[in-house]
């Protein structure tokens, strides 16, 4: 359905809400202004109510967690069932049935699926909770502290994540108390390369040459990085998610893959914004053929619990001791039944056989609509599948960041019932990965007037 708005925006209930939570939560956790936030009540589908009454198209999926949609009745039929049958377990001493199917489950639609290998798992709740589990693991297995992680990549903000997260803004407050065992390399992004070869890739200059080039460029910086012999994991984004929408080059995961071959280091996707056909395939590294020792997955995995999980080969995971009655990595509710059973939901619904090309063909749709608008604000547009990135710039010949220009599409697009966020460090990408079940109409409707928004900022 189109948006209907039936009062202003915010309304009087969303202020007043804004007003409490100001008292009540620290003032670093949710934007406040006269404009911004709208106050959530209830969701369905593609579409969000807020607590006055006015219905928004969502294009966020809610941070890429609702992919099949609000809501969606499987899982709601899952979770409700198994609510009231269990709510709660002990997830590492006595666990419950559904765990151990979620476990198999998982390790069927990863490593069963690529190789035929055979996988084992530790589930978290928060995405940045899987990353840790990974970069433990990677370490158990190895003996080697070190980790290559990569400029605009974000895994979380626990401090092991924290660590590897390649954006400035969240590790300098709490530099001084970071362990330092990560060594951040540039992240091939054309638009912006980090090689210097930007212009010819924006004014037309050969792609497959300046491609190779950069990675050229950075296989030496990691091969120095390498030799070091003090690397056990490379943790990467096979498309960075809230850097930007990033699409690196094709023989960019390729390169990483034989490069940890050739030096023992444990390979590691993190897929949690990019997993369960996101960008078209179930997972995004499928794209490239590469399969990983480790991928993190979480946002999606469920459609609206939080639960996350590390899935490894064997004999990569098999670095961790047997129990011996003390887990070494747990929490309280690991391997929560009502999670577990919305995640098997989850599943069965992803490997329908429509859903990956519903997701190409969808995506397809919304970014020609996107590429159609004539406006100098656009720096680029991005994407893949239902993983959309607009980038805002200064103008036709100036290729700076515009995040103001970003921030008044985002609370215009609120204005008029269009929900949409803003990525990437500097904030000036228009972060677009609605639910999948958009309707053509919805799609056309939505791309008109983010045209609108950004013609008239001109």
């Amino acid at each position: 359905m189109l948006p209907k708005i039936v009062t202003e925006i915010p309304g009087p209930r969303s202020r007043e809400l804004a007003a409490r939570l100001r008292r009540s939560e620290s003032r670093n956790v949710t934007f406040l202004d006269a404009e911004f936030p709208i106050f959530w009540a209830r969701a369905h589908g593609v579409n969000v109510w807020d607590v006055d009454g006015n219905r928004f198209l969502d294009l966020t999926s809610a941070f890429a967690v609702a992919g099949l949609g609000h809501t969606h009745p499987s899982m709601v039929e899952a979770m409700n069932k198994q609510a009231a049958t269990l709510l709660h377990a002990m997830g590492d001493v006595h666990p419950t049935a559904v765990k151990v199917r979620l476990c198999e489950e998982l390790g069927r639609v990863t490593f069963g699926r690529w190789n035929g290998g055979s996988a084992k798992v530790i589930l978290g709740s928060a995405g940045f909770e899987a990353v840790e589990a990974a970069l433990k693991t990677a370490f158990l297995h190895t003996g080697r502290r070190g980790v290559i992680a990569f400029s605009g990549g974000y895994h979380g903000l626990g401090y092991g994540a924290l660590e590897a997260c390649g954006w400035p803004y969240f590790r300098e407050p709490f530099r001084r108390q970071l362990a330092e065992f990560a060594t951040l390399l540039p992240y091939p992004h054309c638009f912006h390369c980090p090689f210097g070869n930007e212009d010819a890739s924006r004014l037309g200059g050969d792609p497959p040459a300046c491609e190779k080039s950069c990675l050229d460029q950075l296989e030496a910086k990691l091969r120095g990085v390498l030799a070091t012999g003090e690397i056990g994991c490379v943790l990467v984004e096979p498309a960075q998610g809230r850097g930007g929408e990033i699409f690196p080059p094709a023989e960019f995961l390729p390169l990483l893959r034989r490069l940890c071959d050739e030096s023992g280091a444990v390979l590691v996707f993190d897929e949690i914004y990019t997993g369960f056909h996101r960008t078209g395939p179930f997972f995004a590294g499928e794209a490239a053929g590469v399969v990983p020792d480790l991928i993190c997955v979480g946002k999606a995995l469920t459609g609206g619990f939080p639960l996350s999980a590390c899935i490894g080969r064997a004999a990569v995971m098999d670095a961790w001791p047997e129990s011996t009655g003390e887990a070494l990595h747990t929490s309280t509710f690991l391997g929560h039944p009502v999670g577990c059973a919305m995640a098997l939901a989850s599943i069965a619904e992803h490997e329908k056989p429509d859903v990956s090309a519903q997701v190409i063909a969808k995506g397809a749709r919304l970014l020609a609509a996107l590429r159609a608008i004539h406006s100098s604000r656009i720096g680029e547009v991005r994407g893949r599948g239902m993983m959309i990135g607009v980038e805002l710039v200064q103008g036709a010949d100036d290729a700076r960041p515009d995040s103001a220009a970003a921030i008044r599409v985002v609370k215009r697009a609120l204005r008029e019932g269009l929900l949409v966020l803003a990525g990437g460090p500097e904030g000036n990408v228009l972060s677009l990965t609605p639910p999948f079940g958009l309707a053509d109409s919805e799609i056309d409707w939505a791309a008109a007037r983010v045209g609108e928004f950004l013609t008239t900022e001109s």
